[in-house]
């Protein structure tokens, strides 16, 4: 397998024992082996092995003290001798990446093998999936919603999917601004993909809006500016989910996603509910994390920047404490 990824979900234990996440060991006819393993002191290291020679990378990353959820993604095209192992948190906007050099050949049996539980694998309890593809997966700003979903512009709602590069949607603050792109991507519908229903007439929807974890909500109210002290905050949707307002969603095995980006983060309104903007931040300035990206093909030259979110963005426990004061 000259080109593909390896996608995989896990929750990384506080505690900071080594602990294999996801690998195998196939002896005939020869002997070769990949795994995935989380080290002490918060890192993650891919070992791949072929006839007796070995590769490695490491990756340091900073743990918070509780079990946190990661996606590690390991993306490899043998033909232009490039291979990266990189980690992402769901909830978070960043990007940790380190080249893995003299990668070893990677088969698909043995993958495929792995994956369906067959031979010698591991899949540690700590992992909530995995999945291979053919391509090198982009890492870093993904779209959070349904094709369908229906957009506010100066002319009415607009299927996402209708809108293109020039067409003009309506924000929050009143103006009306350019699409800069719409940018799309097909993910597994699982762990921090699983797509959430959110329920109309909650949080102002008109209609039922089906989006990604990451996609966050625009929450205004006395409430808000009582306990935050802000004019109005971002809310993602996973924290929005208590099985009558919002729920899980379930769908096939993949899910396709789409968003706009605009000159600015802004708040658009999305099946009547304000909801944000695409949100780069300024990896226009980070080459190797732009190149990683489903960004990339744009050129830094043709993306805005863009500063601090339009809103404050909660923190779970703070997302929480206002939807238990929501519900009391």
């Amino acid at each position: 397998m000259t080109r593909g990824t390896l996608l995989l979900e896990t929750r990384m234990s506080p505690n900071g024992k080594p602990q294999v996440l996801f690998g195998y060991d196939r002896a005939f006819p020869w002997h070769r082996s990949l795994s995935i393993q989380a080290i002490p002191g918060g890192g993650i290291t891919l070992v791949n092995s072929d006839h007796g020679e070995v590769c490695h990378a490491t990756l340091r990353w900073r743990g918070t003290g509780r079990a946190d959820v990661v996606r590690i993604t390991f993306a490899w095209d043998t033909d232009l001798g490039w291979a990266q192992l990189s980690l992402e948190r769901p909830e978070e906007s960043t990007v940790t990446s380190v080249p893995i050099h003299n990668l070893k050949p990677v088969y698909i049996q043995d993958l495929r093998d792995a994956i369906l539980k067959k031979g010698d694998r591991i899949f540690a309890s700590d992992a909530v999936f995995v999945a291979l593809s053919t391509s090198v997966e982009p890492v870093g700003p993904m779209p959070t919603l349904t094709l369908g979903t229906q957009i506010q512009t100066p002319t009415g709602h607009r299927s996402l999917d209708t809108l293109e590069r020039g067409d003009v949607v309506s924000t929050d603050s009143g103006r009306n601004v350019p699409v800069l792109q719409r940018i799309t991507r097909t993910v597994p519908a699982l762990g921090s993909f699983s797509p959430i229903r959110l329920r109309a007439p909650y949080f102002g929807l008109r209609q039922d809006l089906i989006a990604a974890p990451d996609q966050r909500l625009v929450i205004r109210g006395s409430d808000v500016e009582y306990l935050f002290g802000q004019e109005a905050v971002l809310v993602p949707a996973r924290h929005l989910v208590n099985g009558f307002a919002a729920r899980y969603e379930t769908t096939g095995p993949t899910i396709t996603y789409s968003h706009l980006l605009l000159p600015d983060h802004e708040a658009l309104l999305a099946a009547g509910s304000l909801v944000e903007s695409l949100y780069i931040g300024r990896i226009r300035r980070k080459p190797t994390e732009l190149n990683a990206s489903l960004l990339a093909k744009y050129g830094r030259n043709d993306l805005p920047e863009h500063g601090k979110p339009v809103f404050p963005i909660l923190r779970a426990f703070e997302a929480i404490t206002l939807v238990d004061q929501r519900a009391a």
